[in-house]
């Protein structure tokens, strides 16, 4: 596994290539949704799945993990709910519809927000580049090593929701695809409004494992079980050569591979996927010092001595640009840090919740 740790850290670590995102509040102010027009229906509430809690070994002792995989501890989560699914580009626009809320990667950035993640003497960008946008990838034409994530991450301005590659592009094809280009607070905003939450990462890394305790990947030791893909990743040379042999060059509709255990589909690949929690680094040494049984709750604050100026949420498993010879996070254990403000055009999410969806009765906690 490539020992450098494949952290996409957002305006943090490319606003030299160019301004990345914005970070005010929630807005009534109504977005353009003319290019996204579908059946109201297709926005009708998503299928959950009842996870009962247990303790579990979370993280991994595995040599050829990343870092702050390691080591393994002792975690406990409590019952709750969760998506069977990411939220869909249709289940969005149904949120969209009824609220009028603008997505951060609508919104013009502002330089007082932005620079909160940035050291001291970074200069202030050109007003030219505070235009609302997001970063989309866009494959090299040639080869190139994978040191430099400018050679295929590009700010784009007017990239969206809407419009996952910007301008140009749309969804008439991808209602079932879930909805990328999210920024955290475009998925706790979501979350509100459905009457969930999203899921801390003690649970979503609970519920991927499907109920079948430590494997390599959610669906055993086997990246291919008898030649079958179980989840939408890069094949190919990441990141100018994808050859796509499971059918799919970017991101998939959902259901597209087999639910693991717990009858959850695609929390491997597809799109990354926010938790709730703040990325520290260093968390799991630091438990697993102290022998204790985490209760699912994350830490106060993001601790990342690679990116001291970072606010980062956990983002969980891994994308569709996710390759065996790069950032190999198609697996439960996997975790890296995600600048709050950030969106991209693999990272999208999914929410849980501790209310019944049938009844809206609230579980014990015990």
């Amino acid at each position: 596994m490539q020992k450098r740790n494949y952290a996409f850290t957002g305006l943090l670590g490319l606003l030299m290539i160019q301004c990345f995102s914005g970070c005010q509040s929630g807005t009534s102010k109504k977005t353009d949704t003319a290019a996204t027009t579908e059946p109201a229906a297709k926005g009708a509430p998503m299928e959950m799945v009842f996870i009962k809690g247990d303790t579990f070994t979370m993280g991994t002792d595995a040599p050829e993990s990343y870092p702050a995989e390691r080591p393994a501890h002792q975690a406990k989560v409590h019952d709750f709910w969760i998506d069977a699914t990411e939220v869909t580009n249709s289940q969005f626009k149904a949120f969209v519809d009824a609220t009028g809320y603008v997505t951060v990667a609508e919104r013009k950035p502002e330089w007082e927000e932005l620079k909160k993640q940035l050291p001291p003497e970074t200069p202030k960008p050109d007003d030219k580049d505070l235009v609302a946008g997001a970063m989309v990838f866009i494959a090299p034409a040639d080869a190139v090593g994978t040191e430099d994530i400018a050679a295929w991450w590009h700010w784009v301005p007017g990239a969206s929701w809407q419009h996952p590659e910007g301008p140009g592009s749309d969804l008439s094809k991808r209602w079932s695809h879930p909805v990328v280009q999210i920024a955290y607070e475009d998925a706790e905003a979501y979350a509100k409004w459905a009457g969930k939450r999203l899921p801390t990462e003690t649970e979503w890394e609970y519920a991927v494992r499907g109920g079948q305790g430590y494997k390599e990947y959610a669906w055993g030791d086997e990246l291919m079980p008898g030649g079958k893909y179980m989840a939408n990743i890069f094949q190919g040379t990441f990141p100018y050569y994808n050859e796509a042999k499971d059918g799919f060059a970017g991101s998939a509709p959902v259901k597209s591979y087999p639910p693991n255990g717990y009858g959850i589909y695609d929390m491997i690949g597809n799109v990354w996927e926010w938790t709730s929690d703040w990325f520290d680094a260093e968390r799991y040494a630091s438990l697993k010092a102290s022998n204790a049984v985490t209760d699912g709750k994350g830490p106060d604050q993001c601790h990342n001595p690679s990116n001291p100026y970072a606010i980062e949420r956990v983002t969980k498993g891994g994308s569709f640009l996710c390759a065996q010879n790069y950032c190999r996070n198609y697996r439960p254990t996997a975790r890296r840090g995600t600048a709050y403000d950030s969106g991209s055009s693999n990272i999208g999410f999914r929410c849980v919740s501790d209310n019944d969806p049938k009844t809206s009765k609230t579980m014990a906690r015990h």
